[in-house]
């Protein structure tokens, strides 16, 4: 009784501890600068607030931008500008355990920015130096073949490329007898054959790699920094780039430089060298980009004079052709303790559906049991509040319903359907000039109808593979029918919130109820409409974007592999495009 007295006292004070990262940043990994000298506070710049002979300044230090600088500052002066802190000395984020607090953050210093689409689904963007990398779930695993063709890739520089990401910072993951019991479960329902532990891209089921180690702890994109020219690198922390800075006197606009914020709010200025092949290069992610090249009057004509934007150049596809992969989930409760895990295990279909897993929840002893929250990654983020109802309001609702269920009723786990490559699309909107506001983002999800299709397919799947004598053995819990389950997942995690009646007799409602997001959105720059196939913007000189708001779609069933790789392939590139057999690398 007293524990879960207990559990009622943290609940009835979550929503206000869910506002704050409780933990100190002194805690986690100490000293961590001896391994970075290069990584310094914005206000470093000193008095003037002005620096510059920059080779390349990258704006955005996240899963592209730390291998993009670490592999050009072997021959070139970079600079990165990031808006948030480190990952390194924050527990919240290096630990496995402690995953869903960071994520049920919506404080200002959060590492996780949080977001609402318009559609009304919660989402979340990274505000760290590694980005999502220190953020999200940890899976591993390459992009389709027809992925890289369909890009433009070179094969051999790609095959290059993966490795040196994986030989830093991936690993093996332990893997739970949860995780076993759904692999079991995914062969048993016909998605075979099995592929064993493989970062490739195969159809069967496979085991994928992972950022945490075999200890819970998470290893970021911006460990990739370690390899990086310490002499030739600097990493701004808590710089918040305000626009791009543009010489508009010739036949084209020219990027000359960056304008940014310190940590204290005050403004500096970054600037290239004068070499003509110097470049700002944008990877501030699928919407930092895109809402970038917005501030910086790069975009459609109407849009920017109505907020006042002059106009660099006018471009109505930045911003448009946004997308996120639908994601919907099954509760499967389990009579038995589950252990905690994240994405391990993986079902490529010929559906175009990938079924994945997660399990259990974060009891460490700094555990404020955020996962009890809307907003948490375990139940909130997996929730079934139908988008439109998704509110602050809904939070505290929520919360004030839960508090005298103790922590035991939600032992179980989750198997996850996610569409591939959808159909359907929405575009990105700046709301006002302040780039530390999120745009306004629409995702239209099931807005065509072959999504819809290949959700009902990749729920059906997942109710096959929950009924599997390999899931039900694990759980200890009797085989239910379709009905009973989607009603489970609904009631698991909202109970007094209203639903539409029929959610759980259609599948198609179901769908559209119980639709979240597992991070992949993508689009907003794409190749061909914003930047050329060698990524620079289409129309300016000296302005690059390198990362995942140039794809059309999410490369794998994960993409944070690809757009790692991303960062080292075009940093290669480039050097080796500039330098030629000099480049040496």
């Amino acid at each position: 009784m007293a524990f879960i007295g207990a559990v009622k006292f943290l609940l009835q004070h979550l929503l206000l501890l869910c506002l704050f990262n409780y933990l100190p940043f002194s805690q986690g990994k100490q000293n961590w600068n001896e391994g970075y000298p290069f990584i310094r506070r914005a206000s470093s710049l000193g008095y003037n607030g002005k620096s510059g002979g920059y080779d390349y300044i990258i704006v955005g230090g996240g899963t592209a931008g730390c291998p993009l600088a670490a592999t050009l500052s072997k021959k070139f002066k970079v600079l990165v500008l990031e808006r948030g802190g480190v990952p390194f000395n924050n527990p919240n984020v290096s630990f496995l355990h402690n995953f869903h607090i960071t994520l049920a953050d919506t404080s200002p210093t959060s590492a996780s920015q949080y977001f609402i689409s318009t559609d009304g689904v919660l989402n979340a963007r990274g505000r760290v130096l590694g980005g999502a990398t220190s953020i999200n779930a940890g899976f591993y695993t390459r992009a389709d073949p027809r992925f890289i063709r369909k890009v433009g890739w070179d094969t051999k520089l790609v095959n290059e490329s993966y490795p040196w990401v994986e030989k830093q910072i991936v690993h093996r993951p332990k893997f739970s007898d949860w995780q076993r019991a759904v692999r079991d479960g995914l062969l048993a329902a016909g998605v075979s054959p099995f592929n064993g532990f493989t970062y490739d891209h195969k159809y069967g089921t496979k085991v994928g790699g992972t950022i945490f180690d075999r200890f819970g702890r998470r290893h970021t994109a911006a460990e990739l920094l370690a390899s990086a020219n310490p002499h030739k690198l600097t990493v701004l922390i808590h710089a918040t780039v305000q626009k791009i800075v543009f010489d508009t006197k010739g036949k084209r606009p020219k990027a000359t430089g960056v304008i940014f914020k310190d940590e204290n709010g005050k403004q500096h200025e970054a600037y290239l060298g004068n070499d003509r092949q110097s470049e700002v290069i944008v990877s501030s992610g699928a919407l930092g980009t895109p809402q970038l090249l917005l501030l910086s009057g790069i975009g459609p004509k109407a849009e920017l004079q109505k907020l006042n934007i002059p106009v660099v150049l006018d471009n109505q596809f930045v911003g448009k052709g946004m997308a996120d992969n639908p994601m919907n989930t099954i509760f499967v409760p389990s009579k038995r303790p589950v252990q905690q895990s994240l994405i391990e295990t993986v079902g490529i279909t010929n559906l175009g559906v990938y079924i994945e897993t997660s399990s259990g929840f974060g009891q460490s002893k700094d555990s404020i049991h955020c996962h009890h929250g809307i907003l948490s990654a375990e139940i909130g983020q997996l929730s079934t509040i139908p988008p439109k109802q998704r509110s602050r309001e809904a939070v505290k609702a929520y919360v004030k319903s839960k508090r005298d269920i103790p922590v035991e009723a939600f032992r179980g786990g989750f198997i996850l359907s996610k569409v591939a490559n959808p159909w359907s699309t929405g575009e990105l909107k700046l709301i006002n000039t302040n780039v530390e506001d999120n745009p306004a983002v629409t995702f239209n999800y099931f807005s065509h109808p072959y999504d819809l299709k290949r959700c009902v397919e990749g729920i059906r799947l997942a109710i096959k593979v929950v009924q599997t004598e390999h899931v039900t053995n694990y759980t200890l819990c009797e085989r239910e029918n379709a009905e009973k389950m989607l009603n489970l997942s609904v009631k698991a995690n909202i109970n007094l919130i209203p639903k539409h009646p029929n959610d759980t007799k259609s599948v198609e409602q179901f769908c559209r109820d119980s639709v979240i997001t597992i991070w992949h959105y993508h689009g907003g720059c794409h190749v061909g409409k914003v930047v050329n196939s060698e990524h620079k913007v289409l129309g300016v000189d000296r302005l690059r974007v390198v990362d995942g708001s140039t794809f059309s779609e999410s490369p794998g069933t994960n993409p944070q592999a690809t757009v790692m790789m991303m960062g080292r392939y075009m940093g290669l590139k480039i050097l080796r495009d500039r330098l030629g057999k000099l480049a040496g690398i």
